[in-house]
């Protein structure tokens, strides 16, 4: 089922287009990704969703409906850029900020006390936020986004200022919120990321939407029908025996490793590839190089780049 869909949606500032018939749908349970280069449109479009801005025209809808002022109370958002006030202290600010999306006093306590002590915390709910390093204001601000459990939540960069082990606890508890039935919407330029926690993603590069789809999809569209041979025994004259049908991109030999990177040519099959292999040598490991998402995103956009400037 569809939580969220953004239909055909356009933006123009003052001389300049942001978002060109943009459209998107994000299934209820799920982490969307929304990607892009810096300037393609990402922010505006989350902006949009968070009817900070409206679209100059377009449809958007949150659970079937077209999207009302009083869905916003549902959605939690984490800018890039981050908004805690500086002199208030953290518990004091944290309750603000849950009453502010509607939770009683006693719920909010309740709930940041479960936070606090899950992130273990507790000391620094007395401590003024400038007191904080960058990576504790984040996970402070972090958890005031997740207070008040919306059905939609929106992270852009959220890993933003964080070390690698803050990170991973981080993204541990994004696909926590999944497992729950959170729906997420993920915007990042961090490519492995996308792969490892994204279900369905979005690319826009110069206001328009140029990819979609599901990311095992999408990484398996941009397969370039190459595979990487780990071996062992000596390699005749390969060239000659593959013919025209096969091309070496890459051989690699030394004592710790024997490895070749070969490319199918004219969609030449598996088995045709191994049957000339076996006959050579011993195959310890034969696997199909798939694209990844940060190699899918640069071929992508520098294609379309292309495109417009011809």
């Amino acid at each position: 089922m569809e939580i969220f869909q953004a239909n055909d949606i356009v933006k123009e500032f003052v001389g300049h287009v942001a978002l060109s018939s943009v459209s998107i749908s994000v299934n209820e349970a799920s982490i969307f990704g929304l990607l892009g280069p810096n300037g393609a449109g990402k922010t505006t479009l989350i902006r949009i969703i968070n009817q900070i801005t409206a679209p100059d025209s377009g449809e958007l809808f949150f659970e079937g409906r077209p999207m009302k002022s009083e869905d916003i109370s549902r959605i939690g958002y984490l800018p890039e850029e981050r908004g805690l006030y500086k002199k208030m202290k953290v518990g004091e600010q944290a309750v603000y900020l849950a009453q502010l999306k509607g939770m009683s006093k006693k719920d909010a306590l309740k709930n940041l006390k479960y936070w606090f002590e899950k992130f273990e915390i507790q000391a620094w709910w007395g401590k003024k936020v400038e007191e904080l390093s960058k990576g504790m204001a984040q996970k402070v601000q972090f958890i005031t986004t997740v207070i008040h459990q919306p059905k939609l939540l929106i992270f852009d960069e959220p890993f933003s200022g964080f070390d690698p082990i803050n990170t991973n606890l981080i993204k541990n508890e994004i696909l926590n919120l999944k497992k729950n039935g959170t729906t997420i919407i993920f915007s990042t330029h961090d490519m492995p990321s996308v792969e490892e926690i994204c279900d369905h993603i979005a690319l826009i590069n110069q206001s328009k939407k140029i990819l979609g789809g599901q990311i095992d999809e999408v990484r398996e569209k941009f397969k370039t029908n190459t595979f990487e041979i780990v071996y062992r025994g000596d390699v005749p004259d390969l060239d000659n025996r593959l013919g025209s049908t096969f091309k070496i991109l890459e051989h690699e030999e030394n004592m710790q490793k024997k490895r070749m990177k070969i490319q199918f040519l004219n969609g030449q099959t598996n088995n045709e590839l191994l049957q000339i292999l076996m006959n050579q040598f011993e195959i310890v490991s034969f696997n199909e190089i798939i694209p990844s998402m940060n190699d899918v995103f640069i071929h992508v956009v520098e294609q379309n780049n292309r495109e417009i400037k011809q």
